[in-house]
C-alpha cells in the first residue's frame, strides 16, 4: 500500500513538472520592445533564421488536391488519386499502414504533409464484415 502511494506521487511529481517545464519554454517571454507576437512565434522566426532553414508549407493529405499531392517528392498521378481515395486519414502515419503509398517513401514525405482533423473519421461498425440476409 505504502509503495503504491509513493510510486503514485512520484508519478504525478513528475508529471506536474514537465508539465511546468514545457508550458515555461512556450510560455517565454518575448524581448523587451516586442509586442503584437507571441512567445512561440518568435521561437519559429528564431530557430529559423538560426538554421538557415525557410519554412516549409505543410500539404495537408486530408484536403489538398492531385495538383498540389503531386508536387510532393515521389508522389505522381497514381499515388495523388490512391491519397484522395483513401480520405480521410487520422495521422499521416496512416498513408503507410493503409499502404496507400510505399513505406520507403515515407520518410521523404513525413516532414511534408500533415492529416489535418476537418471533420470526425467515420467509425467503423463492428459488423461491417458480416453479410446481412
Amino acid at each position: 500500500m505504502k509503495h503504491r502511494f509513493i510510486s503514485s506521487a512520484l508519478t504525478a511529481t513528475v508529471l506536474l513538472l514537465s508539465a511546468s517545464l514545457s508550458f515555461a519554454i512556450d510560455t517565454k517571454a518575448a524581448a523587451p520592445g516586442e509586442s503584437g507576437h507571441s512567445a512561440k512565434d518568435t521561437k519559429n522566426a528564431t530557430a529559423a533564421q538560426g538554421k538557415g532553414v525557410a519554412r516549409i508549407k505543410l500539404v495537408d493529405i486530408n484536403a489538398a488536391s492531385k495538383a498540389e499531392l503531386m508536387k510532393l517528392p515521389g508522389i505522381h498521378s497514381k499515388e495523388a488519386d490512391r491519397i484522395i481515395a483513401g480520405r480521410p486519414y487520422g495521422s499521416q502515419a496512416w498513408l503507410v499502414s493503409n499502404k496507400i503509398i510505399p513505406e520507403a517513401l515515407y520518410p521523404g514525405l513525413k516532414d511534408k504533409i500533415i492529416a489535418m482533423q476537418h471533420q470526425p473519421i467515420p467509425k467503423k461498425p463492428a459488423d461491417a464484415g458480416k453479410k446481412t440476409k
